[in-house]
């Protein structure tokens, strides 16, 4: 069984953020458990069928039939997250 670390932190605006370290994913939800929920379909989306981080985003989204320049880079985070 692999270990998985993920954080919640609740926000100023009662909103809490889910974020699962190993990929960086993270989520929101007016609950903790909508905060996790929301988490692991993003993770699920963000990796592989076996886990793993997905290596080309760009050749993904495209497979994917999803325009790259239209999609915002996750990692840019809101400055009171960074």
């Amino acid at each position: 069984m692999s270990s998985r670390e993920i954080r919640l932190i609740e926000e100023a605006d009662d909103q809490w953020s889910a974020v699962d370290v190993e990929t960086s994913v993270v989520t929101q939800g007016e609950t903790r458990q909508e905060a996790l929920e929301v988490l692991d379909e993003a993770v699920a989306l963000y990796t592989d069928d076996d886990g793993t981080a997905i290596g080309d985003e760009v050749a993904y989204l495209e497979d994917h039939g999803i325009d790259p320049a239209e999609v915002t880079d996750p990692r840019d985070l809101p400055d009171f997250m960074q």
